[in-house]
């Protein structure tokens, strides 16, 4: 009997890799070619100026140009944890964030369900405009907008609030025990409606035939909700999340800066890095400073992203970001 010659199995050969290639190139080439210009963007707009990270290790001269100014290595980063408050931006920048994570997830998650279950579409449409309207407000219309409750003299809460229920006024800008509940709200106020609507979105694609057979089975609509809505939309959920969670390090300059009005008596709640490096850079005028900084929370964000997209992928693979 003649011998069969064995078939190697394994990776094609590089040749046949990029011959394959080639032919896909070939026969796909209108849609690379319409590909080109969002590529093109891209890289001029995302990955050019990352050039600007050499500032971060430079202490930049503006007589020599970035190029030539000298080596400043680790020490623009030093600063940050050697200044004696150092413990506080930190602490406030992670403690605010993760705090925003939480009431983001969880509170836009019971107005989305909530909204799902309304009768009236025109209703549940027209709730979701009013919530969502804060999100396209500068920072500087909600600073002025919360002024408007928390002014000493004609403020909502000292004028007509704190009178109708016989409590002694508040000076809002000078008491700092307040501020970490305000802060937590003004941001939840203002992107409740944006992550309401994505939440509502992902309820609207599923299937309604789960509902149909759920309500057969005798299920009630808290159930429902906990066995079928949840579920199902965790991916989102889960996606959100990461995507914040990469955000832990960088902190609402507008909301940290412009709400409390740059009261000093504040700042031991108030302030994080990027207001930090912001009142730093109008005092020494050093953009490796600033520069440093920004890239130190960048590196942690992408890290922090990863770290935890490892985690999710651990429990389920399929809610994972990649």
């Amino acid at each position: 009997m003649a011998q069969l010659e064995a078939i190697p199995i394994g990776k094609p050969a590089p040749k046949k890799r990029s011959q394959a290639l080639m032919l896909h190139i070939r026969k796909f080439w209108m849609f690379y070619l319409m590909l080109l210009p969002g590529v093109i963007l891209f890289v001029l707009n995302n990955y050019l100026p990352m050039f600007g990270i050499i500032i971060a290790f430079k202490t930049v001269n503006y007589t020599d140009g970035i190029l030539r100014s000298p080596w400043a290595g680790l020490s623009n980063f030093s600063y940050l944890f050697k200044t004696s408050d150092a413990w506080i931006i930190t602490r406030n920048t992670l403690g605010y964030n993760s705090l925003f994570i939480v009431l983001n997830l969880f509170i836009p998650l019971a107005f989305a369900l909530m909204l799902n279950e309304m009768r009236s579409r025109f209703l549940s449409k027209l709730h979701q405009t009013i919530m969502f309207l804060p999100y396209f407000l500068s920072m500087i219309v909600m600073s002025y907008l919360v002024f408007g409750f928390l002014s000493d003299e004609h403020g909502f809460m000292n004028g007509t609030l704190l009178p109708a229920l016989h409590l002694e006024p508040i000076r809002w800008y000078f008491t700092k025990e307040v501020w970490p509940f305000i802060l937590p709200l003004v941001n939840l106020w203002r992107g409740m409606g944006y992550y309401t609507v994505m939440y509502m979105a992902a309820i609207i694609g599923i299937d309604e035939e789960y509902y149909e057979a759920a309500t057969i089975d005798g299920a009630s609509k808290w159930q429902q909700m906990k066995s079928i809505t949840i579920p199902l939309i965790s991916p989102v959920l889960t996606i959100v999340t990461l995507l914040q969670v990469g955000r832990i390090f960088n902190a609402d300059f507008g909301l940290f800066f412009q709400v409390p009005r740059e009261s000093g008596v504040l700042f031991p709640v108030t302030n994080v890095i990027d207001t930090y490096v912001y009142r730093t850079f109008l005092t020494v005028g050093d953009i490796g400073l600033s520069s440093a900084a920004g890239l130190l929370q960048s590196v942690i964000g992408f890290a922090l992203v990863f770290f935890a997209n490892w985690i999710v992928r651990r429990f389920n693979r399929e809610s994972a970001l990649f």
